[in-house]
């Protein structure tokens, strides 16, 4: 019932939400049968026997974009059930393929990264009704299976194992929300990685399944009503059959589901607002009313509405904020009286409270007042209110008492990443994860009262973090703002110049790019690489204000601070443009296809993941019109200008050298379609100058990132790694 940071895995949350369709004109579409040339593209593959790129022919699809005529060549990849797209990607992976098979390093990458892999990890404990639920994996596990205890150090019990939902492992379980009293649990799953959940119920003491079904939400969403026999969750309309992994999501319906009965007979607590607008449902905490956060898209603003789900007053709508012109969300309340994170007369953040039926501004008491430093969430714990702030990046806990009085600032196990802190108002106990980038994720209990801290879950793992440093610089952006960067890598390391380095960035939607610990990482940095990651603008660690100036017309703010901070490390003796890659995924895949169209000789390597790269289209398929607040769209000539300006599929040109490229996506991701990446990859194949391969891996039965099995993820990390080993670590 609280609100913590988003990250990058949930970071659709932190979106902004508007669909417009395109208005471009199609002239003469068709599919053409124009091809590479293959005489030039043997040029790639000096090393081995791969002489071509597979065929890709190109339509004569053009767009008029308020006078701008925009060529669209590579139209027909939009379509993922196509015959001709399948054939594509098949030959895609299968060159692809052919390059891994040669990587000297690839097998034992492979081996090592299971063995890093292979250790217990834990989620945090959620108490309800004296039973702790928390997912435990011992080590090599598909899924994570979901247990509970009487205690939330205890071994537990198994409730669901997603391992057995199906024969290849690619039905996770994508949410579960026990009951108030812990007897009953609702539980999500996806399949083959889709943001579609679908929504069963059972008994957490007998494991019987309930006859319940909810199939028409997406993302989650789902709370229980005081009662524990009723929900409620957000809805979407299906998409025509067949178009389920691209057709553009309509605006969502807030529901109350009660067991025993058909979800078609569902009651809408609040339809479906005009196109580009979402709505976002939690419980109050008694429980009676479901407090709706409705997010206008392209301003990236949100209202906020008391809905009573109980009582003679059913129904019954009491608007808290209004106007759009707010980031604000709830964080508790007692009875009439509101508690909210806003960021009205405060871009870094405060805490007020408001009374719900007397919602005027001039009403509202400030708690806790807006500070240096961003917060990035708060909950209500154990009477306490609990703050969690970014200073530079890095997580900073104070406890304020119920009328906003400063308790103490809270001990934390270190220097690094904070989350969770979650709970119900009258829990005298809260749990979180702390995690740095040589840490995993360890689970750590707080005493709200006390402050005092206990480890309940240390991770366990075959390396030694004691080898690794990480130091935190500031360099200067083009436009001269202080941008500050987490530099990663063996303890004592000279700057020689010659470094294998891993840039990776993200930039985007408000999220904060905080120390964490990454697999993968770990075993590039045991290989000798070094990590950057720099707190580029558009992410959340310094505020809205942070955030607004990597967006929209300022969007090349981002991409000019990740420039910069390979410059930096050029200059500064770290690396060479030479040993330099740059990676990103999602909104990190839109940043790592600008910076490698407007600077290729800048890099050796590029590693765009699941990206947005089509910047033009973006907003017509599934969610993608919740990005406008942060991109704007083609719709508007202003903001088609800027985006025309540095989109990444639009920003090819013929006969350049561009960096050995590996495109990653997923055949079912259905958040950032995976026809932004075959657009790209086609289109830079066709027009790259350069000896170096530009190669696409495409991931069947895998969506965009969550759910993902632990073979999927530890192929995909193996072949990355040592493409990267390829190209940058040899002599």
């Amino acid at each position: 019932m609280t609100h913590h940071r988003t990250t990058v895995l949930d970071a659709w949350n932190a979106l902004p939400w508007l669909l417009v369709l395109l208005g471009g004109a199609c002239l003469a579409p068709g599919s053409g049968e124009e091809t590479v040339n293959e005489e030039a593209m043997a040029r790639v593959t000096p090393e081995t026997t791969i002489a071509t790129y597979p065929r890709a022919p190109k339509g004569q699809v053009v767009n008029d974009y308020h006078g701008t005529m925009v060529e669209d060549p590579y139209r027909w990849l939009e379509d993922p059930q196509s015959e001709q797209t399948r054939a594509w990607v098949a030959a895609q992976n299968k060159l692809t393929g052919q390059w891994v098979d040669q990587f000297p390093a690839r097998d034992e990458i492979a081996r090592r990264l299971e063995e890093l892999w292979n250790h217990e990890r834990y989620g945090l404990p959620q108490e309800h009704g004296g039973r702790y639920f928390f997912f435990h994996n011992d080590g090599l596990q598909e899924q994570s299976p979901l247990f509970v205890a009487e205690s939330p150090d205890g071994e537990g019990r198994l409730l669901l194992d997603p391992n057995t939902f199906s024969d290849d492992g690619t039905v996770s379980l994508a949410a579960h929300v026990p009951s108030p009293d812990g007897k009953l649990l609702a539980y999500g799953t996806s399949d083959g990685g889709s943001d579609w959940i679908e929504w069963r119920f059972m008994d957490v003491a007998t494991l019987e399944r309930l006859p319940d079904v909810i199939t028409r939400n997406k993302f989650g969403g789902l709370d229980w009503g005081a009662d524990g026999r009723s929900v409620v969750y957000s809805r979407f309309a299906l998409p025509e059959k067949g178009a389920e992994l691209r057709q553009a999501n309509s605006a969502n319906e807030v529901c109350l589901h009660r067991l025993g009965t058909p979800e078609e007979q569902d009651v809408v607590l609040r339809p479906a607002s005009t196109k580009g607008f979402f709505s976002w449902p939690v419980m109050t905490a008694a429980r009676t009313a479901v407090v709706v956060h409705e997010t206008d898209s392209h301003k990236d603003k949100n209202n906020i509405e008391v809905i009573a789900i109980a009582g003679p007053d059913i129904g019954r709508k009491v608007p808290l904020i209004d106007g759009f012109d707010t980031e604000s969300s709830y964080v508790g309340n007692d009875g009439d009286l509101f508690w909210v994170r806003t960021d009205l007369g405060a871009p870094n953040g405060r805490l007020v409270a408001i009374e719900l039926f007397e919602p005027e501004r001039e009403s509202w008491i400030e708690l806790v007042p807006e500070r240096e430093v961003a917060m990035q969430g708060c909950s209500m714990v154990g009477g306490h209110f609990l703050l969690d702030y970014l200073r530079n990046a890095q997580s900073e806990v104070q406890v304020h008492d119920i009328d906003g009085g400063f308790v103490r600032t809270q001990q934390l196990p270190g220097t690094g990443s904070v989350h969770g802190l979650d709970g119900e108002q009258h829990d005298p106990l809260t749990w979180f994860s702390y995690m740095d980038f040589s840490t995993p994720a360890e689970i750590w209990e707080l005493d709200v009262s006390s402050g005092a801290i206990r480890l309940l879950r240390p991770p366990v793992v075959a390396t030694d973090p004691a080898v690794f440093e990480t130091n935190q610089v500031f360099y200067s952006s083009k436009d001269g703002t202080r941008v500050s960067m987490f530099i990663v890598a063996r303890a004592g390391l000279e700057l020689s110049g010659d470094h294998p380095t891993l840039l990776h960035g993200y930039g985007g939607f408000n999220v904060s790019m905080t120390p964490s610990y990454r697999t993968s990482h770990a075993l590039w940095l045991e290989r000798g690489g070094v990590l950057a990651i720099p707190n580029l603008r558009g992410g959340g660690e310094y505020g809205s204000a942070w955030h607004r100036a990597g967006t929209k017309l300022s969007k090349q703010n981002v991409f000019d601070d990740f420039i910069a901070a390979a410059e930096w490390l050029i200059e500064s003796g770290y690396t060479s443009p030479e040993r330099l890659a740059i990676s990103g995924g999602s909104n990190g895949g839109l940043l790592v296809g600008a910076c490698m169209t407007q600077r290729p000789d800048l890099f050796r390597a590029a590693l765009p993941a699941v990206g947005v790269l089509d910047m033009l289209r973006y907003q017509l398929f599934t969610i993608g019109w919740a990005w406008a607040g942060d991109y704007g769209t083609s719709e508007d000539p202003e903001e088609f200008e800027a985006l025309y300006a540095y989109s990444p599929l639009h920003n090819i040109r013929e006969g350049v050298d561009y960096p050995a490229t590996l495109v990653t996506t997923a055949d079912h991701d259905d958040r950032v379609v995976p026809a932004h990446s075959y657009k790209f990859a086609a289109r830079l194949q066709e027009a790259h100058g350069g000896g170096d391969p530009i190669l696409i891996r495409v991931e069947t039965r895998a969506g965009h990132s969550a759910g993902r099995s632990t073979s999927t993820q530890i192929a995909e990390a193996a072949d990355v790694l040592a493409f990267l080993d390829y190209f940058l670590m040899r002599d």
